[in-house]
């Protein structure tokens, strides 16, 4: 069981399962976290890391040389430090959640997988897989931000808070501490003395600012007014609305049709749930008893914080059906229709467009 500091606790790991999240669903349903590198063979066949260094060299060899050792880095680190006992935490890409974990066997290369790019494993308990990212403080999901693949959580108290959140479901923030016991790196990459730490150019500035741009959603649109929120967005993208008034509403926060009173196919029945925690499989079966009701074939359940395990699997059976908005979707249409939208609106939820560097 590996401790990356005096307090006793095992280390906090940040594990990516895939840019857009491909390997979350693997990763939860086997009880692994898999990471990628298919061009890479059973990391327990090499020596050193110099050798994952070489063999990443030759499959890539345009790659720059900072770029050939952190990805070795993170091998060698997967391979030499995760240990049984560990906390995992992978940012869920498909829900606004968190899945945490403890290690329970080691890295170990599933040779048996078809697909290169997930045989390399560690083996987890995943005991949380539904956290809603609104139960961290913003501090703690800037770190949960970096790019890389594998590291280590360590500024601002992040390890102490992370193991809290796995027990409780809560971050208590961060502690104060000295100058000297301060730790360094939003997410610390190094796993020994030569190896780089994590930099601003290895944050996810995307996710960064979709956490904060949520954040503001939350405090100025809850209850009512996000319906009013997705009632604009789904104007914007050509329906004809009407937005539910305040109150009880029949299970129907918004109805959107097209042409232009709203009668012509497709049509839409939505319910907005506000509330930063998952919803369940009930609010599922909720709406489409109230797509039964209403002759409608077309649902849409805008949930703020998502959706739980069940609720995911009651929605493959209903996807023609059934289809699901979570925080990033919300924000994903406020990001496409902006522009569109009314200058009232707007001045509710100021934003500005930026450009900067596109990473890998």
């Amino acid at each position: 069981m590996a401790e990356d500091d005096a307090n006793g606790l095992p280390t906090a790991w940040l594990f990516r399962a895939g840019g857009s999240g491909e390997r979350e669903d693997f990763n939860l349903e086997r009880g692994l976290a898999s990471c990628g590198w298919g061009n890479v063979s059973d990391l327990r066949g090499y020596r050193s890391r110099s050798d994952i260094e070489q063999v990443l060299r030759d499959s890539d060899p345009n790659a720059t040389h900072m770029r050939i050792v952190m990805r070795a880095s993170q091998l060698w680190r997967l391979r030499e430090q995760v240990q049984v006992g560990d906390l995992l935490v992978m940012p869920l890409k498909r829900n606004p959640q968190i899945a945490l974990g403890i290690v329970t066997e080691p890295y170990w290369y599933n040779s048996d997988e078809p697909d290169p790019n997930w045989r390399h494993v560690v083996t987890v308990d995943w005991k949380r897989s539904d956290v809603p990212r609104t139960a961290v403080k913003r501090d703690l999901l800037d770190s949960l931000g970096s790019l890389l693949t594998i590291c280590t959580i360590t500024r601002n108290d992040g390890k102490r808070r992370l193991h809290r959140l796995l027990a409780t479901g809560d971050d208590p923030g961060a502690v104060p501490v000295s100058a000297a016991t301060d730790q360094v790196g939003t997410a610390s990459s190094a796993g020994g003395g030569d190896e780089a730490e994590s930099t601003e150019s290895d944050i996810d500035l995307e996710q960064i600012q979709k956490d904060r741009i949520r954040s503001h959603i939350e405090e100025n649109f809850g209850g009512h007014a996000l319906s009013r929120l997705v009632g604009e967005l789904l104007k914007a993208e050509g329906f004809t609305v009407d937005v539910s008034p305040p109150g009880r509403d029949g299970g129907i926060d918004v109805f959107a049709g097209s042409g232009p009173l709203g009668l012509d196919n497709p049509r839409l029945v939505v319910q907005v749930k506000s509330s930063p925690s998952p919803v369940d499989v009930k609010v599922v079966r909720e709406l489409d008893g109230v797509l039964s009701r209403q002759g409608t074939d077309q649902g849409l359940l805008v949930a703020w914080g998502g959706v739980n395990r069940a609720a995911r699997s009651e929605m493959r059976n209903q996807f023609f059906r059934v289809q699901v908005w979570h925080a990033d979707d919300v924000i994903d249409a406020v990001f496409r229709n902006y522009d569109k939208l009314d200058k009232e609106l707007q001045a509710e939820l100021p934003l500005k467009r930026i450009w900067t560097l596109a990473r890998d």
